[in-house]
């Protein structure tokens, strides 16, 4: 468990890892902290858009769910940004056993299950909104992906956090998501290479 990073500590782990994010007008104060508390965290999640130029959407949210609907956004070119500081709608429930796998950093990241009961995923994890059809035909290319990875690293690091500590949305929910399309495992892989070398 972790107190949220502050908005100034969050863009500094990002361009210790090498990003350098893009940043919406009034992202330090948007969230959803009115409904709900923001921390501890303990965890990262990913997921992809579902759709294309989601920027905005990801931003103000849908008629049934308020924005921001994650802390960032990665585009194809591998733009990272920043939409949200606080409590975000992208994670909604989440398994207990999924979430103690995230919490215990384990290796193993069992099919969430419904039958351990349920958490709200929006209070314990950060989130990031990966542009991408979902459709498994739609590629992720290769400084989208580095930036998501990047993302997800600087986060760990600068908590103290495994790998283990990252999951996808697939994971962690009981209401049959599907993203991210791409192997977390190799994801998860690629954040513990990372977190293995110093930050650049």
């Amino acid at each position: 468990m972790a107190v949220p990073l502050s908005a100034d500590r969050m863009l500094a782990a990002l361009h210790r890892e090498g990003l350098k994010p893009a940043e919406h007008s009034g992202w330090r104060t948007h969230n959803r902290n009115a409904r709900g508390p923001w921390g501890p965290v303990n965890g990262v999640m990913i997921h992809h858009t579902a759709g294309i130029d989601s920027l905005a959407l990801i931003w103000t949210g849908r008629p049934d769910l308020a924005g921001p609907l994650a802390h960032a956004h990665a585009a194809k070119d591998g733009t990272v940004t920043l939409l949200g500081h606080g409590r975000a709608n992208h994670a909604g429930r989440v398994a207990r056993n999924a979430f103690n796998a995230v919490l215990h950093e384990s290796t193993h990241h069992p099919r969430p299950s419904a039958g351990s009961g349920t958490l709200d995923g929006n209070t314990c994890f950060y989130g990031i909104e990966i542009e991408n059809l979902g459709n498994r035909h739609d590629p992720y290319p290769e400084a989208q992906y580095d930036a998501a990875v990047r993302w997800a690293t600087a986060i760990c690091r600068a908590h103290g956090w495994h790998a283990d500590s990252v999951i996808g949305h697939k994971e962690a929910s009981t209401e049959g998501k599907i993203d991210p399309t791409f192997d977390m495992k190799a994801f998860r892989r690629a954040v513990a290479d990372r977190l293995a070398h110093r930050a650049e």
